[in-house]
């Protein structure tokens, strides 16, 4: 079950959930189809309560948020990109442990 501290981003909502954001945002670009995507979503449910308040967890569907994917230069999912201010300051593609998303936000809570 997703936690209701996890976002859905769409391109509608884009800016103010991560470009606005006054916290880093976790990005996480995924596919239902997607093998590893499924895998790595129940670690993005525990860290979006664990970050609640210090960090967003978002996640976006490549199939339904192509534009979004181009701008970013999406090619392989799960691809993770972590926000601050605006700007992509950290990605990661495929499944990553726990441990190192946690480090990915909280150096750029440390920012």
């Amino acid at each position: 079950m997703a936690s209701p501290n996890l976002v859905t981003v769409t391109a509608q909502n884009f800016a103010e959930t991560v470009t606005r954001s006054p916290v880093p945002v976790l990005l996480d670009f995924w596919a239902e189809w997607c093998g590893p995507c499924r895998m790595i979503a129940p670690l993005l449910d525990e860290l979006a309560v664990e970050y609640a308040g210090k960090a967003v967890i978002g996640k976006v569907n490549v199939d339904q948020e192509q534009g979004l994917a181009v701008e970013y230069g999406i090619s392989g999912i799960p691809a993770l990109l972590v926000f601050k201010g605006g700007a992509v300051v950290g990605q990661m593609v495929g499944l990553r442990p726990k441990s190192e998303l946690k480090k990915a936000l909280d150096a750029a809570i440390a920012r």
